[in-house]
């Protein structure tokens, strides 16, 4: 099933049972909500881009798990052609809201059950790939929009999910029935959390066997009971609530929140993991190869964006020929394109890990790609404001701009060239400030997926440096036997490559 953006937004319209607080009030229509409302349309871009002629064969791919067309957002990839078009349908949504669309964590999470409960499988255990897939058709099916909840709120970081004073710092299982489990804990810092029809939680590092409890993964509908989702602040979220339409430009915009799962119950049907502690480790690594990949798409959209409003904004004053503001503006280009090009990387280098199917980003390149968004982000929109002007932070408001009794002293000292009216100006800084300084830009690109320091810990897993040493011992004529393998990259495969 395909379900177009009405349709997704209809069918999250009434909550009977979740408890959904933004600013301290509890919101019963989150459609209709001035701060969450841009979230549900950056949302709904994902259900329209399957029915939008420039992003129809992008947004659609055929499902052999229900042997019809479905959104790509609840697709299993097939082959590196699906993990390329993933990244470019991403820098496409991006140009086309602004901001993060908030629906890929639930796609990765999918794709990394698919994988963990497939190896599971072969390796005899089979109950886990059997709900899985059942789970999966019901998704597919209904074209649902998902969350993906895998970062706890962790406690004490230096202690173990077993080992901490608040037990339930990470979600944890604190009851079993004969028809399911009962969870307790909270997920944190979740993508679009209160503008979805489900959440699929999986758990967010390696464990012992003393954390077996912790090392559960399911999925919910996010109206259930014991379910409470408290929404977070960002810049300039007021902005959505004033009534205008300038200063809140693109008026799309996402949201991270902290779901709490108050004994929330599970059925036996959606719990995917349980206790399986030795698999946690594979599946986050596998996860988060998957998500870092992605953001070589969301980023350099987002870069596209800015680089176009750093175009115009120069054009306003007349300075978009000019020889400094040109190299800056390549400068830009190659950072921008840099981040797409590793991430297109990491999708054409993909390989299957199943024996059916199961296929995978090359994890080292997914990692280099986030190395370089935790980076490159910052640069982009650094020369951005060096280029666009200190107006980029303190522009007036644009009612000061619609006020009868000022208006044509704002449009006289706003106004560059004369042929660009003060108000596209204005227009042109909002969209630079909204986005360039955005959570979704410069913070979640450090931290989303994981800080730069997880990805330096997977290059050192994954880099062969006794094998580059072998490579530099040859050259300097120093006796060494080298084995050359088939494979150019001294590289060793990541622990989900072992299994």
């Amino acid at each position: 099933m395909l379900r177009t953006g009405e349709q997704y937004v209809e069918g999250i319209r009434e909550r009977r049972h979740a408890k959904i607080y933004v600013m301290g009030k509890r919101v019963t229509d989150v459609t209709t909500n001035l701060f969450l409302k841009p979230s549900v349309l950056a949302f709904k871009a994902t259900f329209d881009a399957a029915f939008q002629e420039d992003t129809r064969d992008l947004a659609r791919a055929f499902s052999p798990f229900i042997n019809e067309e479905v959104n790509r957002f609840v697709h299993i990839h097939q082959g590196p052609q699906d993990l390329v078009a993933k990244v470019k349908l991403l820098r496409r949504l991006s140009h086309k809201t602004g901001t993060c669309f908030q629906r890929c964590v639930g796609w990765d999470a999918l794709n990394t059950l698919y994988i963990v409960t497939g190896k599971m499988a072969e390796r005899g255990d089979g109950v886990y790939r059997e709900r899985f897939l059942k789970y999966l058709e019901h998704v597919q099916r209904r074209d649902l929009a998902l969350a993906g909840a895998m970062t706890d709120v962790k406690g004490v970081r230096t202690l173990r999910p077993s080992e901490q004073p608040n037990p339930d710092a990470y979600v944890r299982v604190v009851e079993e029935r004969d028809d399911g489990i009962v969870v307790s804990g909270a997920k944190a810092n979740i993508t679009g959390v209160a503008a979805v029809d489900e959440v699929v939680v999986l758990p967010t590092r390696a464990m012992t066997e003393q954390d077996a409890a912790y090392a559960v993964s399911f999925a919910v509908p996010l109206d259930t009971p014991g379910v409470v989702v408290v929404v977070g602040r960002q810049i300039n979220d007021a902005r959505r609530m004033e009534g205008g339409d300038i200063d809140g430009v693109p008026y799309m915009a996402h949201h991270e929140g902290l779901i709490i799962f108050n004994n929330v119950f599970v059925p036996w049907d959606r719990v995917f993991m349980y206790k399986d502690w030795r698999w946690t480790g594979p599946l986050v690594e596998i996860f988060a190869s998957f998500h870092r990949q992605g953001y070589g798409g969301c980023k350099s959209g987002l870069g596209d964006v800015i680089i176009g409003a750093t175009y115009e904004l120069a054009k306003t004053i007349g300075v978009d020929n000019k020889p400094n503001v040109a190299d800056k503006l390549a400068e830009m280009v190659f950072l921008n394109e840099s981040m797409y090009s590793a991430g297109l990387a990491a999708s054409w280098e993909g390989s299957k890990l199943l024996k059916e199917g199961g296929w995978w980003v090359n994890p080292m390149y997914a990692n280099v790609t986030k190395h370089l968004v935790a980076r490159f982000p910052y640069e982009i929109s650094k020369l951005a404001h060096d280029i666009a002007g200190g107006i980029v932070g303190t522009a007036p408001s644009e009612f000061d701009l619609k006020n009868e009794e000022i208006k044509n002293l704002l449009e006289k000292y706003l106004q560059g060239v004369p042929e660009i009216p003060a108000e596209e100006r204005l227009r042109l800084v909002r969209l630079l400030e909204n986005v360039s300084v955005s959570v979704g830009f410069l913070i979640e690109s450090v931290h989303g997926a994981g800080s730069p320091a997880a990805q330096k810990i997977m290059f050192n897993r994954l880099y062969d440096y006794e094998k580059a040493g072998e490579i530099a011992k040859a050259l300097s004529r120093i006796k060494v036997t080298v084995k050359w393998p088939k494979a150019p990259e001294p590289r060793r495969p990541s622990e989900s490559e072992k299994l």
